[in-house]
């Protein structure tokens, strides 16, 4: 359940635990390509009458291209956040606070899951630390020292 009504909250900490499809509306136009659902598993709880904390576990999978040799990769993401949530107009400037909007009848972290994995995720992916890239004259991969291009010159003073 990732929005959580504040009746529940009420009665103490309330568990997040869910999952978000890769399709899922919330990832609209994110620069992360999820692999598979995105795990959340979390506990909601108040800390004031406007402010709620809320720490959580993402996992899942992310997919994408190797930045140098463009091998596609399907990598594991593992995030740990915490997250203040509030209602309170001051809190509304504060970048590190997600705010609530009026009347404040759930909380919906789904707002923090998205901007969460975005940071989480990794700005580049890479093959490997010593990926050499595309090999200069025939554009292949060079990790694998094929064309004798530029690419291969760097993977053997590399190796």
């Amino acid at each position: 359940m990732l929005l959580v009504d504040l009746r529940d909250l009420q009665r103490g900490p309330v568990e997040t635990n869910d999952q978000m499809p890769p399709d899922d509306p919330s990832f609209e136009g994110l620069a992360v390509e999820l692999d598979g659902p995105l795990s959340i598993r979390g506990r909601l709880q108040a800390t004031g009458e406007d402010d709620f904390f809320w720490h959580a576990h993402l996992s899942g999978r992310i997919r994408g291209a190797c930045r140098r040799c463009l091998t596609d990769l399907n990598e594991s993401l593992e995030a740990d956040i915490d997250v203040l949530f509030s209602s309170d107009p001051d809190a509304a400037d504060d970048p590190s606070v997600y705010a609530l909007p009026e009347p404040l009848t759930k909380v919906d972290v789904r707002t923090a899951v998205r901007e969460e994995l975005a940071l989480a995720a990794p700005a580049f992916l890479l093959c490997r630390d010593d990926c050499a890239g595309l090999g200069g004259q025939c554009g292949a991969g060079s990790n694998g020292g094929r064309c004798g291009g530029a690419g291969e010159e760097a993977y053997r003073r590399r190796g």
